[in-house]
C-alpha cells in the first residue's frame, strides 16, 4: 500500500502498533507519541500528509509553527522527539529512505536542578505516616521503597510479590521499555515491607489477575498512581514540609543523597534504569566524587539509627 494512499487514522494505527509492540512503550507514552503525529497533520491540513515526500524544510517549519503557537520548550521538544520517533517508523517501513527529521533541532532547554528532600525531611515524610492502621503500613512501605530504591510511580504500583527477594536484599523492577532490572534494598525498607506482607497484605482475598501484586487498595486492586500522588502529598502536609513533592521527588532524592554520599555515577544509572549517564549527571550538582562501590553502602536510611 503506498504512503498517500493510507488514511490519518491507519497511520496512527499503524503507528501505535510499532510503539506498544516494537518500542514496548506504556499507554501514556503512546498517547503523547499520537498526539505529536496529530500536530503535524493538522500542518498540513487542508492538503493530505504523506510521509513519503515530507521535507526536513518542511518540518523545520513545523517546529516553527508549534513554538509560534506559544507551546512551552519542553513540550516543543518532545513533539519533535515524537516526530523523530514517527519517521524512524515510517523508514522502518520503507515508506522513506531516510529520516527527515533527524537534524531538526529542539530548543535549548535550561538543566534545572530537580527538587529534592534532605534527609531529616525524609525522616519527617515517614513519621508523618502513622502506623495504626492498614493503610498507615502499607503506606509506609510504599515510600520507603520509594525512597529505598529510586523506583518511578508506574514501577512501585506494578511490583509484585515474585519481584521481592528480600533474603539477598533486592528486587526486580521491570522499568521504561518492558526493561527489566535488579535494585538493592536496605534494611528499613525491607522491615516496612514484611510487616506490610505479614500484617495486612496476607490477609486480603483478590482476584486472580491481581493475586501477585504487592500493594493493592481497599477494593483488592492495584493502586493507581493518582493515589501514591495523594499519600505523598497528606505525609508532606502534615510533616509540615513546604516544599511541592511527588512520588519523583522521592526518586530524586534517592539519587542525589548516594550521589552525594560518594557512590558511583555509574551505579546509580542502573539503579535508576536510565539509558544515558548524561541523565544521570543531572544529580551530581552536590558531589562529583564517584569512588565507592556498593550504592547501599551510601543510602542514608542504611545507617545503623534505622536498623
Amino acid at each position: 500500500m503506498k504512503s498517500s494512499s493510507i488514511t490519518p487514522e491507519l497511520l496512527k494505527d499503524q503507528f501505535k502498533s510499532y510503539l506498544l509492540l516494537e518500542k514496548s512503550l506504556s499507554l501514556n507514552s503512546v498517547h503523547a507519541y499520537l498526539q505529536d503525529l496529530d500536530k503535524l497533520i493538522q500542518f498540513y491540513e487542508p492538503q493530505p500528509f504523506n510521509p513519503a515526500t515530507v521535507s526536513v524544510q518542511e518540518l523545520r517549519r513545523f517546529a516553527t509553527w508549534v513554538a509560534e503557537l506559544g507551546v512551552a520548550p519542553a513540550s516543543q521538544a518532545r513533539i519533535i522527539s515524537g516526530i523523530r520517533t514517527f519517521f524512524d517508523f515510517q523508514v522502518q517501513q520503507q515508506v522513506n529512505t531516510h529520516n527527515p527529521a533527524e537534524s531538526l533541532e529542539s530548543p535549548k532547554l535550561p538543566r534545572l536542578l530537580p527538587e529534592v528532600l534532605s534527609v531529616e525531611e525524609i525522616d519527617a515524610l515517614m513519621q508523618a505516616i502513622p502506623l495504626n492502621t492498614a493503610d498507615g503500613v502499607r503506606n509506609r512501605s510504599i515510600l520507603e521503597t520509594l525512597y529505598s530504591c529510586g523506583l518511578r510511580v508506574s514501577e512501585v504500583i506494578q511490583l509484585k510479590q515474585s519481584q521481592l527477594f528480600l533474603n539477598e536484599s533486592y528486587i526486580k523492577v521491570i522499568g521504561k521499555g518492558n526493561k527489566e532490572r535488579l535494585i538493592p534494598i536496605g534494611q528499613p525498607a525491607i522491615k516496612s515491607i514484611l510487616r506490610y506482607t505479614t500484617e495486612i497484605r496476607n490477609q486480603l482475598k483478590p482476584l486472580p489477575q491481581f493475586v501477585d501484586f504487592l500493594y493493592l487498595n481497599r477494593l483488592q486492586k492495584p493502586l493507581s498512581r493518582v493515589m501514591v500522588f495523594y499519600v505523598i502529598k497528606k505525609a508532606a502536609s502534615v510533616a509540615g514540609i513546604p516544599k511541592t513533592i511527588s512520588p519523583h521527588t522521592l526518586r530524586h532524592s534517592f539519587a542525589t543523597h548516594l550521589i552525594e554520599g560518594g557512590a558511583h555515577l555509574r551505579a546509580v544509572q542502573d539503579m535508576l534504569g536510565h539509558e544515558s549517564i548524561t541523565t544521570t549527571e543531572l544529580y551530581t550538582h552536590l558531589d562529583r566524587q564517584f569512588v565507592r562501590e556498593n550504592v547501599l553502602s551510601f543510602h542514608p536510611r542504611n545507617k545503623n539509627k534505622y536498623l
